[in-house]
């Protein structure tokens, strides 16, 4: 069995209510198994002998659109994948101290070198930002309602959907993952 955790965009905001019960159910209803949410923004984890990441994103958007009657994009990552997510640095530690937050936004693919030079224009002296992979890390010296950053000025600018999660969130759905049998 391969663990998964998936990151929904739109539940619980803009009218968009979802209970985590109802949540779990539809990823169970699907064959998963050892579901579990954490929060109640779309943070799931839980295990599937499929191995086959893009085809599983595309069967649960389609499901939650389905059981929900509204569009959910999902960013589904690898057990490997989100811890590795956790641990990375970006930043120097001096700077990580002074910061009011670190937050990563997840994309579906990398970006390209257009787009990340969009993302690079978007610092400011409260945003710090760094791309990985498929994620924008952010550092933010203020109030995240003070920034001119924000999930949906990084989707403007890029043209794609994003989703973002507090470090400490993440953190904690790699932890899910040692007592998801509990």
């Amino acid at each position: 069995m391969a663990n998964f955790f998936v990151f929904l965009r739109a539940i619980n905001v803009g009218g968009h209510t979802v209970k985590m019960v109802a949540l779990k159910r539809i990823f169970e209803s699907l064959g998963f198994t050892g579901v579990k949410t954490y929060l109640a923004s779309g943070n799931v984890g839980f295990e599937t002998p499929s191995p086959k990441v893009r085809q599983l994103d595309k069967t649960i958007e389609i499901k939650l659109q389905s059981s929900l009657g509204f569009e959910v994009v999902t960013f589904l990552r690898t057990e490997a994948e989100l811890a590795e997510i956790s641990r990375f640095k970006p930043f120097h530690e001096s700077t990580l101290k002074t910061a009011v937050s670190l937050n990563v936004a997840f994309l579906k693919e990398t970006l390209d070198d257009i787009a990340l030079k969009k993302v690079m224009m978007m610092e400011t002296p409260n945003d710090e930002l760094y791309v990985h992979g498929k994620e924008v890390y952010w550092l933010v010296h203020t109030l995240q309602h003070e920034s001119r950053f924000s999930n949906s000025v990084l989707e403007k600018t890029l043209g794609v959907k994003s989703t973002i999660r507090g470090i400490e969130t993440i953190k904690k759905m790699v932890g899910l993952n040692g007592d998801r049998h509990a």
